[in-house]
């Protein structure tokens, strides 16, 4: 471990700018600390509300990320306040919050790390509290006296594990205060605490520490086969990906049963040598890296063993049996722990033999935490198994971590989950007009987005519009021809390996050809049917399969049109292949509906902005049609509706986010009309 410390660049910086500095370049290394993990802190003098000069901690706010953190992200806690606490003997978590809260210099500040007091009762000035892989690797095993001497000799104390909290905070003063020549202090299971005349000595300190650890490591692995070797051998790039793809909506349907989840796959190198190894199913028994890790992936995960991993009805098969061992097991955890009411039974880690791992979240990002967070666990796993067995934290320490009081009351408090949050939507035809508005309003309630079109750059802009107002991870664009039957499996194939499955199809892409019937060419007429008819089937194939393969419902939005209604003079192709898409629509209601499918249509009319269908060929043949000039086309059409407006493409996706979501879980087969009012287009 090398420091990245530049002298340049932290010269004109002050106290708490030092320690933002130093905070992100640990935040930076992903091996020091997993994401929302790790403390870093200094004591500054600065001016309380009257003006007087104290001593103020400035120290990490909880939940904030050391790889991005600011200074607004560091509140200050009054140390004359902090060190009154010396004179406790004990103190409990909420009554500690409770405290801090009236110590604080801001009083709008994010709420102090539970770690606070650590920090604070330490005489140093600047303290850095990490949860680095080589550190846990050394502490985790049943050996960690001995190699802890052997690595670093009378340097640093260590301490046994204990939750964090007030008697933590009091038992690390008290060790440094008895050994004040010690380098560091090292909490079992947990990490480390270095500290510094100054941040930089601090950092400086934390660097050194861990690169022993990793010499260590690094020497004791040469020659050392993780893991005990293969047990079962993996299945090629390509097998794993047709049998993740076979697997992963049935396994989405079952850990997504009472809440649906995102998942991501991962068969990275480091994952599948672990999965794949002889020591994989006992090391998953065993316990965390960290208590922070058990936040995230549960105490354990869940391993699925398997004879051949090529096999996909072979692998769903132990899926299942595994996902329900889990949860029988994970129940009797929770009762053993203290009978708190489960909060969720299904695992988040699932790793199977010679295939990879599936994480589960509230959403991708998430998901990708929890991967994150188990590449460190194998990291771990593989480094502290080359010193002695591997230990972890007892049952009822996870539990006593994962079942916090403090924990489950911030999730009590967290606002509510928007109406699509955990669903995952595919629009295609979303680069622009109505797919693009759909994609976009459905994603600002929640929803992932999958963007398809034809025009796949176009389908990555929009994505890149959803992800930069609703957060990283939450669309991808594809290009996507709907009349292509390997385009189209291939889009849904990419949208499961991005998300796990899917909820919601908007079939949307369309295209428009204006002619007399007896002047149109038969390539003009199969080109139609093409995109608005077999590429509907198309979609609605891939999807129903994907949706029928979860177990957990589903919702098909058609956008179709005006015209299969009230068909319009010279727009045959348009016309009829539309009204075949709308009776497709109505025989997968009949066929959806007993697997809690819906299928519904929305009919726009006259959508002329920002849509591809209008090109200027169909605006020409359509004012010709009309008898009008291209000028008057849009007026035209606003006018002949009963409420004389315009159609938009955002009108036409309050349709869909009506269809789309519970609003109507009780409509299918339904026809919905968003063109202003036509009489002759109403349904009946």
């Amino acid at each position: 471990m090398n420091s990245r410390w530049d002298e340049a660049a932290a010269k004109n910086l002050d106290g708490l700018g030092l320690l933002v500095y130093a905070s992100r370049l640990i935040g930076a290394e992903t091996s020091l600390v997993v994401w929302g993990g790790g403390n870093t802190s200094v004591k500054l003098v600065e001016r309380d509300y009257r003006g007087r000069e104290v001593r103020v901690l400035r120290v990490k706010g909880s939940g904030s990320d050391l790889k991005s953190i600011e200074k607004k992200h560091f509140p200050g806690v009054r140390m004359d306040d902090v060190l009154a606490l010396l004179e406790r003997q004990d103190m409990g978590d909420q009554e500690m919050v409770d405290y801090l809260a009236h110590a604080l210099q801001e009083p709008t500040s994010p709420r102090p790390s539970i770690e606070t007091l650590l920090h604070g009762f330490l005489a140093a000035e600047a303290v850095i509290h990490t949860h680095a892989d080589a550190i846990v690797s050394l502490t985790n095993n049943e050996r960690a006296a001995d190699v802890l001497r052997d690595v670093y000799g009378a340097d640093v104390i260590a301490l046994p594990y204990r939750r964090p909290g007030f008697l933590i905070s009091r038992e690390v003063a008290e060790t440094f205060a008895r050994h004040p020549k010690a380098k560091a202090l090292l909490l079992e299971k947990h990490g480390t605490i270095c500290w510094g005349a100054t941040v930089k000595e601090a950092y400086l300190s934390t660097m050194d520490l861990i690169g022993r650890a990793e010499e260590a490591i690094e020497h004791r692995a040469k020659g050392r086969v993780r893991f005990g070797g293969v047990a079962v051998s993996a299945a090629s790039p390509e097998e794993r990906r047709k049998v993740a793809l076979a697997v992963a909506p049935h396994l989405r349907g079952l850990v997504g049963r009472e809440r649906r989840v995102v998942m991501a796959f991962d068969d990275a190198p480091d994952v599948l040598e672990f999965a794949s190894s002889r020591e994989a199913a006992a090391l998953s028994t065993i316990g965390p890296a960290t208590p922070d890790h058990t936040i995230y992936t549960k105490r354990l995960p869940c391993f699925v063993a398997v004879n051949d991993p090529r096999e996909p009805a072979a692998v769903a098969a132990a899926i299942t049996a595994a996902v329900g061992r889990f949860v029988v097991d994970y129940t009797a955890y929770v009762n053993a722990g203290g009978g708190a009411a489960v909060t969720d039974a299904f695992p988040r880690v699932i790793t199977v033999a010679g295939l990879g791992m599936f994480t589960t979240g509230k959403d991708r990002r998430t998901a990708g935490i929890v991967s994150d967070i188990y590449h460190h666990t194998i990291s771990v796993l593989g480094a502290a198994t080359s010193f002695g067995a591997y230990v972890s934290l007892s049952a009822q320490d996870a539990f006593d971590v994962e079942y916090w009081p403090l924990e489950l009351y911030k999730l009590s408090q967290a606002p509510p989950e928007k109406e699509l949050a955990r669903r995952i939507v595919l629009v295609t035809g979303g680069a622009s007009g109505i797919g693009r508005a759909a994609a976009l309003r459905l994603a600002a309630e929640g929803a992932h987005v999958v963007v398809a079109d034809l025009d796949a750059a176009g389908a990555r802009k929009v994505a890149d519009e959803v992800v930069a107002a609703v957060g990283p991870a939450r669309a991808i664009g594809l290009g996507m021809d709907v009349a292509s039957e390997s385009s189209v499996r291939a889009a849904f194939e990419e949208a499961v390996l991005a998300y796990g499955g899917l909820d919601i199809v908007i079939s949307n892409a369309g295209i428009a050809h204006s002619s007399p019937v007896d002047q149109m060419t038969l390539a003009d007429w199969e080109r139609s049917f093409a995109v608005n008819s077999t590429g509907h089937f198309l979609v609605a194939r891939e999807g129903m399969r994907v949706l029928k393969a979860q177990g957990l419902g589903g919702a098909f939005v058609f956008v179709a049109t005006k015209n299969v209604m009230s068909p319009g003079k010279d727009f045959a192709a348009y016309s009829a292949a539309k009204a075949a898409e709308a009776q497709l629509a109505k025989v997968l209601a009949l066929e959806g509906g007993p697997h809690g499918i819906r299928s519904n249509i929305v009919n726009p009319d006259a959508v002329f902005r920002d849509s591809k269908l209008w090109s200027e060929d169909v605006r020409r043949e359509r004012a010709r049609a009309q008898g009008i000039s291209v000028e008057q086309l849009e007026d035209f059409y606003r006018k002949r509706n009963i409420l004389a407006a315009p159609i938009l493409p955002e009108d036409v996706a309050e349709a869909v986010l009506f269809l789309a979501s519970e609003r109507s879980a009780k409509t299918t087969g339904c026809t919905i009309t968003v063109d202003g009012g036509v009489k002759d287009a109403f349904p009946r």
